[in-house]
C-alpha cells in the first residue's frame, strides 16, 4: 500500500519527491539524534539493573516520539518558506504545490522511512541465529511487524496532514492530539508479544486519523458517511 502511494500520488511530480525525500532526511535526523542520547543514556548506567533499562527503553521511545514531532514542525516551517519562495519566482503569483498536498507527501516520506527501518531491523533478526517461536512464543512475530510497520506509515501520512493543518490554522490542539495519538501508538508496543495490545489500539487510531485528515482536507461527512456504509 506504501508503494502504492508513492507511485501513484508522487512519483510522477519531481517537486513532490523532493519533499518526500526531504521529509524523510528530517525524520532520519531525529532519529539519530534519539539514538544518540538513549545509547549514552545506556552506557552512563548499570547494565545490569533490569528495571532501571527498561525504563531508560520507555524513556527511548517517548522521546523518539517528541522529538520526531518536533522535527515535523521545523519541516513545516521550512516548507511555508519554501512556498513564499515558489510564490516569489511564480509568474501567476501562485505556488504550483499547496501546503496540504506538501503536508501529504512530507506525511508520506516520514512514514516511509520509518517503515524502512522497522523492516530492515526485521530482516536483520530473521537471518538468525534465533529462532522465532522455539521457546513457546508467538509466531506471528514476522506477521504482526508486517502490519504494525504498514498502520505506522500510514499514521505518519494522517498526522502529516493533521499536524500541518493544526500549524496554519493555529490549532494548537490538532498537533497535541497529534503527538497524544503517537505517544499512544508507541506506548502500545510495550505491551508486544500481546500483539492484540497494540495493533488493535492502532488500527483503531489510524481509523481516526484518516476520516479526520479527509475532513481537514475539504472532505465532506456526508461522503464520509457514504463510503462507511458502501452507498
Amino acid at each position: 500500500p506504501a508503494l502504492g502511494l508513492f507511485l501513484f500520488t508522487i512519483a510522477r511530480d519531481p517537486l513532490r519527491i523532493i519533499i518526500l525525500i526531504a521529509g524523510a532526511f528530517f525524520w532520519l535526523v531525529s532519529l539519530l539524534l534519539s539514538s544518540l542520547i538513549w545509547f549514552i543514556a545506556v552506557r552512563a548506567s548499570n547494565p545490569w539493573d533490569e528495571p532501571l533499562q527498561k525504563g531508560l527503553l520507555i524513556f527511548g521511545v517517548m522521546f523518539s516520539v517528541l522529538l520526531q514531532e518536533v522535527f515535523r514542525f521545523l519541516y513545516y516551517k521550512l516548507l511555508r518558506k519554501a512556498i513564499e519562495g515558489l510564490v516569489a519566482l511564480s509568474d501567476d503569483g501562485c505556488s504550483p504545490i499547496s501546503i496540504q498536498q506538501m503536508a501529504y507527501v512530507a506525511g508520506v516520506g516520514f512514514g516511509l522511512m520509518s517503515g524502512a527501518f522497522s523492516m530492515i531491523n526485521l530482516l536483520a533478526d530473521s537471518l538468525g541465529p534465533g529462532t522465532v517461536g522455539i521457546h513457546g512464543d508467538s509466531q506471528l512475530y514476522f506477521l504482526t511487524s508486517a502490519f504494525m510497520t504498514m498502520v505506522l506509515i500510514f499514521l505518519h501520512t494522517f498526522w502529516g496532514v493533521l499536524f500541518f493543518h493544526g500549524c496554519e490554522h493555529r490549532r494548537w490542539w490538532e498537533i497535541a492530539a497529534v503527538v497524544i495519538m503517537h505517544l499512544t501508538v508507541s506506548g502500545s508496543t510495550f505491551c508486544n508479544p500481546l500483539y492484540v495490545g497494540s495493533l488493535v489500539p492502532s488500527y483503531l487510531l489510524m481509523a481516526t486519523a484518516a476520516a479526520w485528515a479527509y475532513l481537514v482536507s475539504g472532505g465532506s461527512a456526508q461522503n464520509l458517511q457514504r463510503f462507511l456504509l458502501c452507498k
